[in-house]
């Protein structure tokens, strides 16, 4: 490891260590909830005798975008508790209440209509807090917030009850929580937690209502949070679920690959499975699978990927992975489980008490996805063979404002294996100073037959300096060159960064360093080989209520990067000038200049003695959005300017335009309408020109079951005449699917729906359909 870096590492340390204790915690008395041992019943009216027991809390604080100005509408929450179960009632007044905004929609999807819900940090630690919130008919929205790394992950789902009703008046919502659904540390008698209630009142401008002040001077929000004290008889338990599924499936497939179109191929499916989750302290949870349904039910969002080098990112939706996900968060993505497809089984374990937090997971996959990364690119490689794959995670946060955290991965298989081992820091000295430190360290083994399989064999070549033949179908980044290099490879890398933020403005700088041989094969690392310096800040403005505009914001950065031979990769400067205004809306417009390494071409061949040819990108980009009226939103994002040709290496004129639009038409059925357009011209001619649609059709019968259409459509143009390769002169993909969902909760849930989905190249006339697939699943969850 580099001496510099572990001296800057311990400096570091030992100033945190040093310095005058630094708390962020809300210091104010707690507040006690009342024991009310009566249950209400969650329908949505406020009418039960335990309701008059109920502590009440007034929510009268606009918090964004104004800085603690007066409500102009009441709002009270009455909260009680058990010993089992958290009560929340809302009474949300609207002296116009046929302006609310409310739909039925998929759970988690609700998040710009009319909302009241809380904040609840359960360890009263400032470390993540837990968030409920629900729309005027009931519909839930759950997620994590976790300060550490400043993610709100809307992907958690707990089991608990809400009603809505609208009235003449404005809405009320009922809302039951288990505690069991949230980790605390049962030990003690008393309870403390931290606890925000809130109303978001979304019209022309969207208001943020607290029960709090909160000083915009400190980012740290769960750290003002006031407390909340009681739940003597509050116990976690070992609570047991119990979770089988049934999967079932047909899938018909056919080779279209050239002229000939094979006969389908069927495949009928029927798989059963298990999932276990069980506390087995109040603190510590055990999560299980076995012959576990990994597949993702709905498609993801439609990306375009012409012209980029690098391999996309899709975020993680299976539940077994999602489940205290947070818990395995550092500042670097270096556990990301979408690279593990399909496992047989997995077994996860997760805690936290008294400032300790520890999470690790154990999987195999019965195929290994390896995301090979180089300086200018990186490539996402499937390999036919079975995989072992494990992650630790543990962290400590002291109270003067310290976090120490270490994180190990490891993925091996018959050909290959990687060990990754990381230490990470984070402290904040003030409420206006944060510094994050990473470092990392990789072990990565490769055998012969990895290597041949990796590059197609005939196609790549290792003479003494390794050499890949450019042609069609070997894939010529890098990041596959270094590893044909050679078999064993050792690689390091870390991350350092500053930030002072205040209330008017931020400053920060950073230093990202990877070596080339670095590897993190179970994150999502897909550049290496590069040495980057970052400095920006911004400035803020903030509208009055008087004003058309809320908040106006002019931001700036600049950064530098070489690789390890001290060759520039690359050298951008940036700036941007954002408002937000009347119908919720949202104006930027950005500038951008860039000096840029493309990929060495000789019509023949690339090598590695390094990167060359500089190029020159500058461009002007242009994003709005705003939300008019109740159920519409609509954005627009432009960006025009020179931009580098890839797979030809030069500079071109880019055109690119993506329009969205979604829409309710009435309270039940809502259109999404998504569009990419991108156009590229270099020398004269066209290059390519590509259209990417993504439709999504959706009939939400009731908080529980929807039924979704979603049509994926890709047409991609190339002029052959301006390419140095050859390409295919079009490229066009359909992609269809067609679903019901049932959702009980979010585990005990039905699906069935059939996708299918084909393209068209030069050598086939029309679109052809390559698969096609009907399935079905169910899952129901035994809560013991």
């Amino acid at each position: 490891m580099n001496t510099r870096v572990v001296l800057m590492y311990k400096s570091i340390l030992s100033a945190a260590l040093l310095s005058t204790p630094f708390t962020s915690l809300a210091t104010s008395q707690p507040i006690t909830l009342p024991f009310v041992a009566e249950q209400a019943t969650i329908d949505g009216k406020l009418n039960e005798a335990s309701w008059q027991h109920a502590k009440k809390i007034t929510i009268d604080n606009v918090t964004w975008p104004y800085e603690n100005s007066k409500s102009p509408v009441t709002t009270h929450a009455y909260v009680y508790e058990d010993g089992e179960t958290l009560f929340i009632g809302f009474e949300a007044n609207d002296p116009n209440p046929e302006l609310i905004r409310a739909f039925y929609r998929d759970r988690d999807a609700a998040w710009d209509d009319d909302l009241v819900g809380l904040k609840i940090d359960s360890y009263n630690n400032a470390q993540l807090a837990y968030q409920f919130f629900i729309n005027p008919l009931g519909v839930q929205q759950d997620s994590i917030e976790n300060e550490l790394t400043k993610h709100e992950s809307s992907s958690w789902d707990g089991i608990w009850d809400s009603v809505g009703v609208i009235h003449d008046k404005g809405y009320t919502v009922e809302v039951a929580i288990p505690l069991r659904v949230l980790n605390f540390d049962d030990s003690v008698a008393t309870k403390t937690m931290a606890m925000e209630f809130l109303r978001f009142l979304p019209r022309s401008e969207r208001l943020r209502i607290s029960n709090m002040q909160i000083d915009h001077g400190n980012n740290c929000w769960i750290c003002q949070m006031p407390s909340y004290q009681g739940f003597e008889q509050a116990k976690q338990g070992n609570n047991v679920a119990i979770i089988p599924s049934v999967v079932l499936g047909k899938n018909e497939t056919r080779d279209i690959d050239g002229a000939q179109v094979a006969d389908w191929e069927s495949e009928n499916n029927t798989e059963a499975s298990l999932d276990v989750k069980w506390g087995i302290t109040p603190d510590i949870t055990l999560n299980a699978t076995i012959n576990p349904d990994f597949s993702q039910v709905e498609a993801d969002v439609a990306q375009l990927s012409v012209n980029n080098n690098f391999s996309l990112f899709f975020p993680e939706k299976r539940a077994f992975f999602l489940d205290n996900a947070d818990y395995f968060a550092s500042t670097l993505n270096l556990i990301h489980t979408r690279n593990i497809a399909q496992p047989d089984y997995g077994t996860k374990i997760s805690g936290s008490k008294n400032g300790h937090t520890f999470a690790g997971f154990i999987a195999n996959d019965t195929q290994t996805n390896v995301l090979i990364p180089g300086n200018l690119g990186s490539s996402l490689v499937a390999l036919d063979e079975k995989s072992e794959n494990g992650a630790l995670r543990y962290r400590y946060d002291f109270e003067s404002g310290l976090s120490l955290g270490s994180t190990a991965t490891h993925r091996q298989s018959d050909d290959y294996k990687n060990t990754v081992y990381s230490i990470d820091s984070k402290y904040k000295p003030t409420v206006n100073d944060v510094f994050l430190v990473q470092v990392l360290k990789s072990q990565t083994q490769y055998s012969q037959d990895f290597i041949d399989e990796l590059c197609d064999g005939d196609n790549c070549l290792q003479p003494e300096q390794v050499i890949c033949e450019l042609n069609s179908d070997c894939d010529y980044n890098e990041g596959v060159l270094r590893v044909l290099s050679k078999e064993q490879q050792s690689g390091n890398g870390y991350y350092v960064k500053y930030q002072h933020d205040e209330k008017y403005w931020r400053a920060f700088a950073d230093y990202n360093y990877r070596d080339a041989d670095l590897r993190a094969d179970l994150g999502f690392i897909s550049q290496v080989d590069f040495k980057k310096f970052t400095t920006g800040g911004e400035y803020r403005w903030y509208g009055d209520k008087g004003n058309w505009w809320n908040r106006a914001n002019l931001y700036a950065d600049w950064d530098i990067t070489h690789n390890e031979n001290n060759e520039l990769l690359e050298k951008e400067a940036q700036t941007s000038f954002s408002v937000s205004g009347p119908l919720q809306s949202f104006f930027e417009v950005s500038v951008e200049h860039r000096n840029r390494t493309g990929l060495r071409h000789d019509k023949s061949r690339l090598d590695i003695d390094g990167n060359t040819d500089l190029f020159s990108e500058n461009g002007v980009g242009f994003y709005s959005d705003f939300k008019p009226t109740a159920g519409v939103f609509a954005s627009l994002y432009m960006y025009t300017g020179n931009a580098v040709d890839l797979a030809n290496n030069r500079t071109g004129d880019k055109f690119h335009i993506r329009p969205v639009l979604n829409m309710n038409l009435g309270k039940h059925f809502e259109v999404r309408l998504r569009h990419t357009y991108e156009q590229l011209e270099a020398d004269g001619s066209e290059v390519f020109t590509a259209n990417l649609s993504d439709v999504r059709l959706t009939y939400q019968f009731n908080v529980n079951s929807f039924l979704r259409l979603a049509v994926i459509y890709t047409d991609l143009e190339r002029n052959q005449a301006n390419y140095i390769d050859d390409v295919d002169s079009q490229y066009k993909k359909l992609a269809t699917q067609l679903f019901y969902s049932y959702k009980l909760n979010p585990q005990t849930v039905f699906f069935a729906g059939y996708s299918d989905n084909g393209y068209q190249d030069d050598e086939l006339s029309s679109i052809t359909k390559e698969q096609r697939t009907l399935f079905a699943k169910f899952s129901y969850a035994w809560l013991l």
